[in-house]
């Protein structure tokens, strides 16, 4: 059973960075496609980027994409979002995601992110 926690959240002013962490357990991540979702407040939850399983090619939204890098240690099953030049529509709460595209699909619980005007 794999298990994700989320870290790293905050409230940042416009144009602000902030790095996620996402430690993954019970996930071999060259099995997994790991991603970040995210879920603002009265909206359904939206894909923010992703490493793929079998290439490792990294996949963004576009509305992030020459903002946000996702990377991956998996000596320590961490994967990252580095957030930069962040604006108030990145506000949300982001959550981390596990995908073999099998029958194994995990979330964490979440971390806040609130950018202030």
């Amino acid at each position: 059973q794999g298990k994700l926690v989320e870290s790293g959240g905050g409230l940042v002013q416009t144009g602000g960075s902030l790095r996620l962490s996402c430690l993954a357990s019970g996930v071999t991540f060259r099995s997994f496609t790991m991603g970040w979702f995210r879920q603002a407040p009265g909206k359904e939850r939206e894909f923010v980027a992703a490493i793929s399983a079998n290439d490792g090619a990294s996949h963004y939204a576009g509305s992030v994409r020459g903002r946000f890098a996702i990377s991956a240690d998996t000596a320590k099953n961490t994967l990252y979002l580095q957030m930069n030049n962040l604006k108030p529509e990145d506000t949300a709460v982001y959550y981390c995601n596990a995908d073999d595209d099998a029958d194994s699909d995990y979330w964490g619980q979440g971390t806040q992110v609130t950018v202030s005007s």
